[in-house]
């Protein structure tokens, strides 16, 4: 099995800056996309930012494009987001994605953490 725990998030006002991680941990064979998945209060999750298994980003969604940024560190399975210019409508719990292989596995799987809040307020 993988385990994925996020971290980082909290409070901040408008205009900061967090950094959330994401460590995937456990029987881990390889590591595909890395994603980071945001819910706001009352809506549909939706999809934040992904990054290939070579590290390129290969999504940004226009809410957030030129504030925030995925990276990753596949020595460390780790994948980072790092949020500039906070608005209040990025409040929302944040949850990290990845799809891989556990160790034994021929088929890969869709793996989520429980998901960090961030707030930020006016």
């Amino acid at each position: 099995q993988v385990q994925l725990v996020e971290s980082g998030g909290g409070l901040v006002q408008a205009g900061g800056s967090l950094r959330l991680s994401c460590v995937a941990s456990g029987s881990i064979f390889s590591i595909n996309t890395m994603s980071w998945y945001r819910q706001p209060p009352g809506k549909q999750r939706e999809l934040v930012a992904s990054a290939t298994s070579g590290g390129s980003t290969n999504y940004v969604s226009s809410a957030v494009k030129g504030r925030f940024a995925i990276s990753r560190d596949n020595a460390k399975n780790t994948v980072y987001l790092q949020m500039n210019s906070l608005k209040p409508e990025d409040t929302a719990v944040y949850y990290c994605y990845a799809n891989g292989y556990s160790s034994g596995s021929n088929s890969p799987r869709n793996y989520w953490g429980r998901g960090t809040q961030v707030t930020v307020s006016s």
